[in-house]
C-alpha cells in the first residue's frame, strides 16, 4: 500500500527474498516480478480515474524502458554494492528539500524544463537507476515531477508509477532472459501487491497532495536510515 503511493517497497521484499537464500541477482529479478503486479495495479486505477494521460507519457516510457534495459543488463555483470552510501544521502537532501518548503507539491506550478527534455534526462537516468540498484526510484521520480514540471503530489504520484510499472516490467524481462526470477516465490507476493495498490491509489485519489507529502517524507527518510545502516553494518 505505502509503495503505491511514495514507493519503497523494494527495501522490504527484497532483504525478504535474500533471507530465502536466493542470489542478489535471483532477489532483484524475483522482486521485479512480484513488484510489477504493485505498479502496474496502481498505474491501471490512476488511468482508470483520469490521473494520469499514458498517451502524453510515451516518451517517458520509452526512454524509461531503455533506461531500464541497460541497468538490468549492467548489474548482472556489475555489483552496485558502491551505490550504497551515496543514495541514501540522496534522499534525505530530497526529504530535507520537501520538509522545508513547505507548499512544495500542494498544487500545480510552472514547469522549469520542457517535457521532452525531462524524459529524455529522467527516463534514461532513473530507468537505469531502477534497473540496476532500485531503492528510492519512486521518490526521485516524484520530486522530479514536481521540481521540474510542476506537478503537485497526487498527478506527480500517478505519473510515477507509470515510469515505475515501466521500468519494472522492462528489467523483468531481462532478468527472465538472464534466469534470475523465481516466479513461485514472487506470484506468492502479488496478490498482497495488487490489494495494496489499490487501497494505496484509493487514498491518494480520495485525500490528495496533502496526504502523499506526508508519506513521502515518512518513506524517503525511513528509507535513507535503512540504506545508511546497511551500508556501514553489511
Amino acid at each position: 500500500m505505502v509503495d503505491s503511493v511514495a514507493g519503497g517497497g523494494g527495501l522490504l521484499t527484497i532483504p525478504a527474498f535474500l533471507a530465502m537464500g536466493l542470489s542478489p541477482q535471483d532477489a532483484l529479478g524475483t522482486n521485479k516480478l512480484q513488484a510489477c503486479f504493485g505498479s502496474g495495479g496502481a498505474t491501471f486505477h490512476f488511468a482508470k480515474a483520469k490521473e494520469v494521460d499514458l498517451k502524453a507519457c510515451g516518451r517517458g516510457i520509452l526512454f524509461t524502458a531503455l533506461g531500464a534495459a541497460l541497468g538490468t543488463l549492467t548489474v548482472q555483470l556489475a555489483n552496485p554494492g558502491f551505490l550504497k552510501q551515496i543514495i541514501p544521502i540522496l534522499l534525505i537532501a530530497i526529504a530535507l528539500y520537501t520538509l522545508l518548503t513547505p507548499r512544495l507539491g500542494l498544487q500545480d506550478a510552472r514547469p522549469r524544463m520542457k517535457e521532452a527534455d525531462f524524459y529524455l534526462l529522467f527516463g534514461l537516468g532513473l530507468g537505469f537507476y531502477d534497473g540496476f540498484f532500485g531503492p528510492g526510484v519512486g521518490s526521485f521520480w516524484i520530486i522530479a515531477f514536481v521540481t521540474l514540471l510542476g506537478f503537485n503530489m497526487k498527478r506527480a504520484t500517478a505519473n510515477t508509477k507509470v515510469m515505475n510499472f515501466t521500468s519494472n516490467l522492462t528489467s523483468l524481462l531481462f532478468f527472465f532472459i538472464g534466469g534470475h526470477v523465481l516466479v513461485v516465490k514472487a506470484l506468492a507476493m502479488a496478490a498482497g501487491q495488487l490489494v495494496g495498490a489499490r487501497i494505496g491509489v484509493g487514498l491518494v485519489l480520495r485525500r490528495g497532495a496533502r496526504f502523499v507529502r506526508p508519506v513521502f517524507l515518512t518513506v524517503a527518510f525511513a528509507m535513507a536510515l535503512k540504506l545508511l545502516f546497511q551500508a556501514f553494518h553489511p
